[in-house]
């Protein structure tokens, strides 16, 4: 097992830092001709919100919208977990104002590379973005409003644990706002098995039913899960052709922490 777990962390690594390592730090944009931005319309961001952040940030890997759940005032510190290049935490960064701060973590050196830099070039500094795991967070108990994420946590092997560290890192009373892939039927073994398929969000996925407890394990209440509404529009155009809608779903989580330990 712990071979199987070290050969699929090995394939996410390779898989997200060849696209964090393919977005040039010189252009004015390493996604232009990847529609990634007309893919996160159709996630749920306005164009509006996509125009104001850095460029280069807007990579199309979500499969939805978790800011439009998260409720971010200023003056809050909100927590991306797998945040990519820094798209959800660039707009977040814009919600929290200069009173506020958003920390992204990311187990990926490109991405966290291709991020500071995003950042770097657009002056933006209520932002930080640190090298790490999700199942294992550098953060302090307690030290953060907010903790969101964007098509990450099915990539993990060890779910509990992911839900554990959210719940450890958020103060009482703050908030889980995740989008994420989960399974409307029981994945054959051969899809589950494949390392290409764990990192491209499907084989890692579980269903609703087998992640509320794992949530509820973790402390959390007011625990929702819902599908996304367009959801089989954004998969089907994953792989056009073979129907893989049929077995996952894009959902909306969002839980509370009590605000009473």
């Amino acid at each position: 097992m712990k071979s199987t777990n070290k050969n699929r962390k090995k394939t996410i690594l390779e898989v997200y830092g060849s696209i964090g390592a393919s977005c040039c730090h010189t252009e004015p944009s390493c996604c232009g001709s990847t529609g990634a931005v007309g893919t996160s319309e159709r996630l749920g961001y306005s164009p509006d919100v996509i125009g104001k952040i850095p460029e280069g940030t807007d990579l199309g890997l979500g499969c939805g919208n978790p800011l439009a759940l998260a409720q971010v005032q200023s003056g809050e510190t909100v927590l991306d977990l797998g945040s990519g290049a820094g798209f959800d935490c660039f707009i977040a960064a814009r919600e929290v104002g200069n009173e506020g701060k958003v920390i992204g973590i990311d187990m990926t050196p490109e991405m966290i590379d291709t991020a500071r830099a995003n950042a770097l070039k657009a002056g933006i500094d209520n932002v930080e973005f640190h090298l790490g795991e999700i199942e294992n967070l550098p953060l302090k108990d307690t030290s953060v409003d907010v903790v969101i994420s964007n098509c990450v946590v099915n990539l993990s092997l060890d779910k509990q644990t992911v839900y554990n560290e959210a719940f450890r890192v958020l103060k009482p009373g703050g908030r889980l706002a995740i989008s994420d892939i989960l399974t409307r039927i029981p994945l054959p073994e051969k899809i589950k098995q494949d390392e290409k398929l764990v990192a491209g969000c499907v084989g890692g996925a579980i269903s609703a039913d087998e992640l509320y407890p794992i949530i509820e394990r973790a402390g959390f209440i007011n625990i929702s899960i819902v599908p996304k509404s367009n959801s089989d529009a954004i998969i089907s155009g994953w792989k056009p052709g073979d129907n893989i809608e049929q077995y996952i779903f894009s959902a909306y989580i969002t839980a509370n922490k009590p605000a009473v330990e």
